[in-house]
């Protein structure tokens, strides 16, 4: 029932780069707005980065420059490549699609930033 797995989390130093992805089952169509959110330790849910299925992206003000999404459609995937990495972007990464008959959420996985 799993149809939105990310991978790519891990533990890395301050100024390092890490590369998430999102992939969607194939049952998954006509997907409009694929997107990240991350929620940190005793923080709320945030938006950090999303893409229209035209290419038009928007990022949070504090990733913006370091962070970049991209999809590929191909592949029903999406990714969120994180450069210049700080302490304040640990938190569990979530992905979500939007598309015409519903969202999906994936269950998450955890960037941690420490030296």
């Amino acid at each position: 029932q799993v149809q939105l797995v990310e991978s790519g989390g891990g533990l890395v130093q301050p100024g390092g780069s890490l590369r998430l992805s999102c992939a969607a089952s194939r049952s998954i169509f006509s997907i409009n707005r694929m997107g990240w959110y991350r929620q940190a330790p005793g923080k709320q849910r945030e938006l950090v980065a999303t893409i229209t299925s035209g290419g038009s992206t928007n990022y949070a003000d504090s990733v913006k420059g370091r962070f970049i999404i991209s999809r590929d459609n191909a592949k029903n995937t999406a990714y969120l490549q994180m450069n210049s990495l700080k302490p304040g972007d640990t938190a569990v990464y979530y992905c979500n699609v939007e598309t015409f008959v519903g969202d999906y959420w994936g269950k998450g996985t955890l960037v941690t930033v420490s030296a």
